[in-house]
């Protein structure tokens, strides 16, 4: 089992969370294909709305990944994201600023942003858990 943040606006974690989905990177192929069935998304989301100003800066939507491999979805006739199934738990919304300081993937504390800048990556099971306990305060992980 692994452990992934995947970056995106709360407005668009929402509507996956909704609809039983995960993507990444504007539907690119590539992280959705590195999940297997078991681990653990964690979204993160900068701002309120894509391309808003409003800050939100929160862990956003915790679940796991349900399905055995990527599919392709169409939107319209030009947009086709990579998706995968996902189980999100009923969690709490987590601001990052109480956490900064023990989350061991974040490297430069003073400039943290830049962590998040290719929109997935790969955490260790201590800041996956760190993180966790906190959106599900009385659910079992």
């Amino acid at each position: 089992m692994r452990y992934f943040i995947g970056v995106a606006s709360r407005e668009h974690v929402r509507v996956g969370v909704r609809g039983g989905f995960a993507q990444f990177s504007h539907g690119k192929l590539g992280p959705a294909k590195r999940l297997s069935k078991g681990d653990w998304i964690i979204y993160y989301s900068a701002r309120e709305k894509y391309g808003g100003m409003i800050a939100c800066q929160k862990f956003t939507a915790i679940g796991q990944v349900v399905d055995t491999a990527a599919r392709q979805v169409e939107q319209t006739s030009r947009f086709k994201p990579w998706r995968r199934k996902v189980k999100y738990r009923r969690a709490k919304e987590v601001e990052i600023h109480s956490l900064l300081k023990q989350l061991s993937f974040i490297k430069k504390k003073d400039r943290w942003g830049g962590t998040f800048r290719f929109g997935f990556l790969e955490i260790g099971e201590s800041d996956f858990y760190l993180i966790a306990r906190r959106m599900l305060p009385s659910q079992a992980i």
